[in-house]
Order: structure tokens, then C-alpha cells, then sequence
């Protein structure tokens, strides 16, 4: 026979839509922090319990918990359940700058360890190719898992070589798992005037991104795009990166537009 707490609450539900309704009482449970019925960090009622307490569908309690996590107060592990989200420790921020030392590029915050890489060809998709903006084209792509030691932060890194862009720097092909700093020299080298444009946006994580980065609830996806003096992609840079466990920095340099 369900307690006096369980029929209070179902009655709740009545009155307006039942997921948005549900999703509010939990979260002004959670709201109460450490002396409340959730604490940070703990875990929530499973989806029978739920639908039991509030004598609503399983459909309402999925919706329910989903509202949760959009406004960022549990997190999902899959096979394990819903756990009221904690605050962060202090995230480690990652420079996104690029230092000019004499005629070499160097990253404003360089990964001190990577492993094995592996280098693909394939097809430019997606974002991908719409960066690079030259269509489907052939491309030459190095994946590695990159490890900041001093902060144990970890990110899976890409580097896209458009086929065109190999094939006028030969060096480009003999070595796409190059560091990023030495591709840029190999640019550089070869006669082109690099400039840079990033783009950042975020997503959940995959199965295989979470056990591999150790990512929870949210994934930091930043695009990197090197143009020669023309406006031309000549490298596409990926990089994910767990939200929970860094940020991303910048040095805002001001701009003057260029006249039409």
C-alpha cells in the first residue's frame, strides 16, 4: 500500500503535463543538497521505483529523467542508472592558443603523451567535410589518444589531410602522423601563409568515448581548421575532450575585416 509521501506526490502529476511535472518534484528534491531525499552524487530511484511512486508510465519517467539531465543535475551510466550530478572539481583549462617562435608554430598547451597513432584513408563526411568545403574528397587521417601528464586529463585527437592539400606538400603524405606543430612548419615551409579558425560544440558521449576518456555526461568537440592566404582548408584538427574535466582557453587577438 503505497506511504502517504507516494500519494501526495502522485497527485501532483495531475494537473499538468506529467514528465515536466515529475522531472520538477525531483528536482526540487535535489535541490535540497545534502540534508534532502538526494544528495549530490547519489543515486535516484530506478524506473520501476519511479513509476510505482508516482503512478506514472515508464514513458513519463524516461522523459522525466531526460528533462533532468538537459538541465544539467544527473548524469546516466549505462548499466548502472541515474545519479544526481556533483560539481565539478576544478576543471583543468587547455590553451587553445598558438605561440609564434620565430618562423615555428607551437601549441599554447601541448599534450606531454600519445599513444599508438593510427593513420586512415577515407572520405571527408559530416563536419568534416563540410569544413574542409571541397565535398566527399579523399583525405589521409591520423587518430591518437593524447594524455595531459601533469593533470592526467585525456582526449582523442584527429588530424584530416585533404588528398590536394598531399599531393602539393609531399611531406604531408610521408608523415600525417606528424605533430600538429610540425605539419604546420611543413606548410610553412612549402610556401603557404597559415591562419587558423576554431569552432566548439558539444555532445554526450559515445560508449566507447566514455570508457576511453573517462567521459560521463558531456563531450567537448573542437574543430580547428588551418587556411592558407586564400581562405583554402589545408588542415582539419579535432579534438573531444571531457566538459567535466577541462575547459577550453583562448587568447582573443582583435581582428580588422577585410574590405570587399
Amino acid at each position: 500500500m503505497p506511504g502517504r509521501h507516494s500519494t501526495d506526490a502522485a497527485q501532483q502529476l495531475h494537473s499538468e503535463p506529467r514528465y515536466r511535472q515529475l522531472a520538477r518534484i525531483l528536482a526540487n528534491a535535489i535541490a535540497e543538497g545534502e540534508e534532502g531525499e538526494y544528495p549530490p552524487g547519489s543515486q535516484l530511484p530506478s524506473e520501476t521505483e519511479l513509476l510505482e511512486r508516482y503512478a506514472v508510465s515508464r514513458n513519463t519517467v524516461r522523459q522525466a529523467v531526460a528533462e533532468l539531465r538537459r538541465m544539467g543535475l544527473a548524469v546516466s551510466q549505462q548499466g548502472k542508472g541515474t545519479y544526481v550530478r556533483q560539481e565539478p572539481e576544478q576543471t583543468h583549462a587547455i590553451k587553445r592558443t598558438l605561440i609564434r617562435k620565430g618562423k615555428r608554430l607551437e601549441l599554447g598547451h601541448p599534450f606531454t603523451k600519445a599513444e599508438t597513432v593510427t593513420v586512415t584513408r577515407g572520405h571527408a563526411r559530416g563536419t568534416i567535410a563540410h569544413l574542409i568545403g571541397r565535398g566527399a574528397m579523399h583525405t589521409l587521417t591520423a587518430e591518437r589518444l593524447i594524455i595531459d601528464e601533469e593533470t592526467g586529463v585525456r582526449a582523442a585527437a584527429l588530424t584530416v589531410i585533404p588528398f590536394d592539400i598531399a599531393d602539393e606538400v609531399p611531406a604531408l603524405a610521408e608523415r600525417p602522423d606528424a605533430h600538429p606543430e610540425e605539419l604546420y612548419a611543413m606548410l610553412t615551409t612549402a610556401g603557404h601563409t597559415l591562419s587558423f579558425w576554431e569552432n566548439v560544440t558539444a555532445r554526450t558521449p559515445r560508449p566507447d568515448e566514455q570508457a576511453a576518456l573517462g567521459m560521463a555526461d558531456t563531450i567537448l568537440i573542437t574543430h580547428r581548421v588551418t587556411e592558407d592566404q586564400d581562405g583554402r582548408a589545408l588542415l582539419v584538427e579535432e579534438l573531444r575532450i571531457s566538459a567535466e574535466s577541462a575547459s577550453l582557453s583562448y587568447r582573443i587577438t582583435p581582428t580588422t575585416p577585410k574590405r570587399g
